[in-house]
């Protein structure tokens, strides 16, 4: 079977560091942490966080109909951030309708009983996932029960890529988004060192690969993307040239990193000495941030040493289900405009995480690069993309 190539042809970021793709380039491309301090919860049981937050932000200014005004906060980013890629991909939503578009989603924290999973223990559509398949068109597909329990926005457009690649679809509207600031969901993340139980300086929580690190910040928002095959009559902004994701089963964090690479190897029929940059996950939690860098050192070797490595979440928070979405976006326009992000609060580097990283932004003709990302549940995606 002939595989198309699959262009990315709009990106749809509701981000901490900008809403749209000119103002989350500007914002994203700063060595900025958009961290500030944030009462959650009502009466005895409220406390403050650290928060990344998504400031500024009205349904109504994305013209999505007024019946959603009153949806929860992660129903009304998917709804913009949807808005937002079309425009981009300068698609029309009428247009949208017609082409029965494949829409796949990572499931928010608020539609999981637990981080890892779905409140009713099935790995069935959210209603974030319902909502959004419903407003472009109910004959919309999404990815339920036989495909994958996607908590990770990477994984699901990696899927989303490969439904097309296959000829399944014509057009994909996938990605993730996340609204955290809910006291269970803010446990969760404290106890498994995502988020800190206090809110003292708030913009320096979370210190990805940097040796004082020692946990993160919840983050909201999110990003959304179009993806068509390269056929299409819009240009693409980058090509999703490979992904691959692998299940940990409880074995130790990032353990299944390399299996997840050599699928997105495989499939984008490249070896390891093609990637030219990296967009790590980088959550600021101490042991987490070790793992994965350890596993980049097991893959890349002393290649690894002049790479050039980049990881947003000092800069943008931990959005969950939205993060790996994020990190695409800014990695897409990074490459489209020949740079990478600097790594927010990256001051003392740690001996065991030796990577190239800057808390600059950095010039560079990136060929091939590579994103990977863990969700809480203990799933490892990879995706590469390519201009």
């Amino acid at each position: 079977m002939i595989l198309r190539r699959v262009n990315i042809t709009g990106i749809g970021p509701i981000t901490p560091a900008g809403m749209g793709h000119e103002a989350f380039l500007r914002g994203v491309f700063q060595n900025k942490a958009h961290a500030v301090a944030k009462r959650v919860g009502e009466g005895s049981e409220a406390r403050e966080v650290a928060a990344a937050l998504v400031t500024g932000f009205r349904l109504g200014a994305h013209a999505v109909d007024a019946v959603h005004l009153n949806s929860p906060r992660h129903v009304q980013f998917a709804l913009a951030a949807t808005m937002l890629a079309l425009r981009h991909a300068g698609l029309a939503l009428a247009e949208v309708r017609r082409r029965k578009p494949l829409v796949v989603l990572a499931s928010p924290a608020a539609e999981r009983g637990r981080i890892g999973r779905m409140a009713d223990g099935s790995a069935g559509a959210g209603q974030t996932l319902e909502a959004l398949s419903r407003w472009v068109g109910d004959r919309a597909r999404s990815a339920g029960t036989e495909a994958e329990f996607f908590t990770s926005g990477l994984a699901a457009v990696g899927y989303a890529a490969e439904q097309i690649a296959c000829g399944v679809a014509d057009l994909a509207i996938c990605g993730g988004v996340e609204a955290p600031f809910q006291p269970r969901i803010l446990e969760e993340m404290r106890s498994l060192g995502l988020s800190a139980g206090h809110a003292d300086e708030p913009q320096l929580h979370c210190r990805p690969f940097d040796i004082w690190r020692s946990t993160g910040v919840a983050g909201e928002g999110g990003c959304l993307f179009v993806l068509e095959p390269e056929t299409s009559s819009r240009p693409g902004l980058v090509r999703v040239a490979g992904a691959g994701w692998a299940a940990e089963n409880g074995c130790a964090p990032w353990s299944r990193f390399g299996e997840a690479f050599r699928l997105a190897l495989g499939n984008a029929r490249l070896r390891p000495g093609d990637i030219d940059c990296i967009h790590a996950e980088g959550t600021g939690q101490k042991a987490l941030d070790q793992a994965e860098a350890n596993a980049l050192r097991t893959a890349f070797g002393s290649q690894l040493d002049a790479m050039p490595v980049s990881a947003i979440q000092g800069a943008v928070g931990n959005a969950l289900g939205g993060a790996g979405a994020i990190q695409l976006g800014c990695a897409a326009l990074g490459m489209k405009h020949s740079l990478i992000a600097p790594t927010v609060n990256w001051r003392q580097p740690d001996p065991s995480c030796s990577l190239n990283l800057s808390t600059t932004t950095r010039q560079l003709g990136s060929r091939v690069a590579l994103l990977s990302s863990r969700d809480p549940r203990g799933a490892v995606s990879c995706l590469l993309i390519t201009p």
